[in-house]
């Protein structure tokens, strides 16, 4: 099964979320793709603080996104800070920062 496959049945079972991307430029307009979504949580500094690392992954070919951009998912904003590409390439990662 490739990347975009796995996406599309993860979507027809209501695993995804909507991500809605925000248009840049002269005319653009926003659209909207389904990511997983994720917002784990995780200790930090001996367990004394929790951190929030906001991701989104997705097949590379569905989506381009570059640092700066926004979106918003669930409701709520976020500017990606980095995004990379998994293993073959197929699927790629952001990094975000709820604004």
């Amino acid at each position: 099964m490739d990347v975009v496959s796995f996406y599309d049945a993860a979507a027809r079972a209501g695993l995804l979320s909507l991500a809605r991307i925000s248009g840049t430029g002269a005319g653009a307009s926003s659209r909207e793709v389904v990511v997983e979504f994720r917002q784990p949580d995780e200790d930090v500094l001996g367990g004394l603080a929790v951190s929030r690392d906001y991701q989104i992954r997705f097949p590379a070919s569905s989506l381009t996104l570059v640092a700066g951009d926004t979106l918003s998912v669930g409701g709520h904003d976020y500017r990606v800070r980095e995004v990379s590409t998994l293993g073959d390439g197929q699927e790629c990662r952001a990094t975000l920062m709820r604004i």
